[in-house]
């Protein structure tokens, strides 16, 4: 009775708009949490999703490596390139992923020239480039991956020009600080690591806002909130005060973190600077984990109106979480299709969007695209939680007090016909 004397202290629905209904709901709620015994134990609850997560990024890293192979990009005469992918297929059928994937870039007129930097600084996923004639092939890319692909060019050449029993041609080496391929690789770790990060954090913390609300509509106290002030007051206040205790313990986690990078620094491997730097990157990651947060939050609270016990609690809460399992797949995949309708799709899918927007932060400088992506976010909460509180508006006064008194008002007449006595 404690919750329903704090919630009846004052007549707030004479007083107060619905907007300062949600506050009083939100700092309510806020501070019960948070002063309560068992939020100890809640900190201590992200310690074995960490570690899987931690395992989980390993295992997509190299996932993503093998995924995504560079390319080497050939612009030549039009008989050279010919000879020299002729040459590509039939030692791939030999030697495997030992010959580097060539791509067309351009073929060239005789005595035409071209710029392999300017070619890397715009063609996505080449990571070195090949110029010259097939006696004096020239590779320009980063120092590290001509280095890598110095031999196999030369045995491509020698293969192209008289069989492998030949002499190879020597390939000059020219190397550039950097590439469009290396760099995308690079950012896309970033990106991983930001959109695993958003959905262990996301999955963790959603669940509370479902069984508060099952707690309070099994002590009635909702019910007594349904009649005294607008449901979508208390929706917002529930999902404000909840999303408020995820981020004190997104504070705590964050502040034990990063004591144990400042003690294991050292050891650690710094993730590659994302497009819009990391202060962009660190404030959209709160801005998106917030967003995620509301929208699933919005859908556990509908699911509430359909419970009434743990038990169904558990049944109707598996296919959120079934579907924030799929949205974080489709996102992961988005992620490796920049630009393509996947990508666009999980863009646009109000809840699939935060996680792939915050990796279009890693991958994409620009700031415009995430202002309008967080507007339609914030759009989809607010329709999300007026039709879930209408949904759980009608499903608690089914249930409240005029349900009640039409049930109380059959037992009179009943015991009025009764104590009348049989009709003569």
């Amino acid at each position: 009775m404690s919750d329903l004397t704090d919630y009846q202290s004052e007549p707030i629905a004479a007083r107060l708009s619905t907007l300062a209904a949600a506050y009083v709901i939100a700092r309510r709620d806020f501070m019960a949490i948070l002063f309560s015994r068992s939020f100890f134990f809640f900190l201590l609850g992200p310690l074995f999703p960490a570690l899987v997560g931690t395992l989980a990024g390993g295992v997509g890293q190299r996932m993503q490596e093998t995924s995504d192979r560079p390319q080497l990009g050939v612009a030549m005469s039009a008989a050279d390139l010919d000879a020299m992918l002729g040459a590509r297929t039939a030692l791939a059928r030999q030697l495997g992923d030992a010959v580097p994937p060539m791509v067309v870039l351009q073929r060239l007129a005789p005595g035409q020239g071209y710029d392999a930097r300017q070619a890397l600084a715009g063609q996505r996923g080449v990571a070195a480039v090949l110029t010259g004639t097939l006696a004096r092939p020239v590779l320009t890319g980063t120092r590290a991956q001509i280095q890598d692909w110095g031999g196999p060019v030369s045995l491509i050449a020698a293969t192209a020009i008289h069989g492998i029993s030949g002499p190879a041609p020597k390939v000059e080496l020219r190397g550039t600080a950097t590439s469009t391929a290396s760099e995308r690789r690079s950012q896309l770790v970033t990106a991983q690591a930001a959109q695993t990060l958003l959905f262990l954090l996301t999955m963790l913390l959603a669940g509370m806002v479902l069984s508060n609300l099952v707690e309070e509509k099994g002590n009635k106290v909702i019910e007594i909130l349904a009649a005294a002030i607008p449901m979508d007051a208390v929706f917002f206040g529930k999902l404000f005060a909840m999303l408020g205790v995820s981020f004190v313990g997104i504070s705590v986690w964050g502040g034990a973190a990063g004591l144990f990078v400042l003690a294991k620094g050292a050891a650690l491997a710094a993730l590659p600077v994302p497009a819009v730097g990391w202060p962009a990157l660190i404030g959209l990651g709160v801005v998106y984990f917030a967003m995620a947060y509301l929208l699933i939050g919005s859908v556990f609270l509908a699911l509430g109106s359909l419970a009434s016990t743990v038990r169904e609690v558990q049944t109707l809460s598996m296919p959120a979480t079934m579907m924030q399992l799929v949205v974080f797949f489709l996102s992961s995949y988005a992620m490796t299709q920049p630009g393509s309708p996947a990508e666009i799709f999980a863009v646009v899918f109000p809840f699939s969007s935060p996680f792939a927007m915050v990796a279009r932060a890693a991958q994409q400088p620009g700031l415009g695209q995430h202002v309008l992506a967080i507007g339609w976010q914030a759009l989809c909460v607010l329709a999300m939680v007026r039709g879930g509180s209408l949904l759980f508006r009608r499903r608690v006064m089914k249930s409240g007090p005029a349900s009640t008194a039409k049930r109380r008002g059959l037992f009179a007449r009943w015991g009025k016909q009764r104590s009348a006595g049989p009709a003569h």
